[in-house]
């Protein structure tokens, strides 16, 4: 079936979909709270997986690798919900903050710290330089890099550790 949907055939992807639905949906409602969640959640785990399905290694049943990126979907999600409820307990503090931002004092610190960062990539190889600016500017993730800049997942992870390293360095230094 991998073979068939990496070819394109068409039919394999909507046998794969319809063979593995019913369990990821079932999957999932043990570990969601809502039903909009979980049919939002299962297309997306089902996209991801057709956009993986190059780096299935066939280590494990096809199954068994679908269910490990539903799980790390679900993790991610209560994580995202968890800083969003942090951040809301947060409130009166954050208006405070937010009250601070405006004052002159601020403005000029902020505008302070983007010249240095500024300078701080510039100074980068282009690699480094470009590596950060997809990944915190454009915010794309390791898969959409390593295709950008022809190179495999691990190599873009690898490669942005090492920008971060150097990024730091060069930040504390200036």
């Amino acid at each position: 079936m991998v073979a068939r949907i990496l070819e394109g055939d068409s039919q394999a992807v909507t046998e794969f979909y319809t063979t593995f639905y019913p369990k990821i949906s079932v999957y999932l409602q043990r570990r969601l709270p809502q039903s909009e969640d979980r049919e939002a959640f299962t297309n997306d785990i089902f996209l991801d997986a057709i956009d993986a399905l190059p780096f299935f290694e066939g280590k494990s049943s096809l199954s068994t690798w679908l269910y490990k990126i539903a799980h790390h979907k679900v993790v991610d999600w209560y994580r995202k919900k968890k800083i969003n409820s942090l951040l809301l307990s947060q409130l009166p503090f954050l208006e405070i903050v937010a009250q601070e931002v405006y004052q002159p004092e601020f403005q000029y610190e902020t505008k302070r710290l983007k010249v240095h960062i500024e300078s701080t990539l510039r100074s980068l190889s282009s690699k480094y330089r470009e590596i950060l600016q997809l990944h915190y500017e454009e915010e794309k993730s390791i898969k959409e890099i390593a295709a950008i800049m022809d190179l495999s997942p691990k190599a873009a992870e690898s490669l942005l550790f090492r920008a971060r390293q150097q990024f730091k360095k060069t930040y504390e230094k200036g």
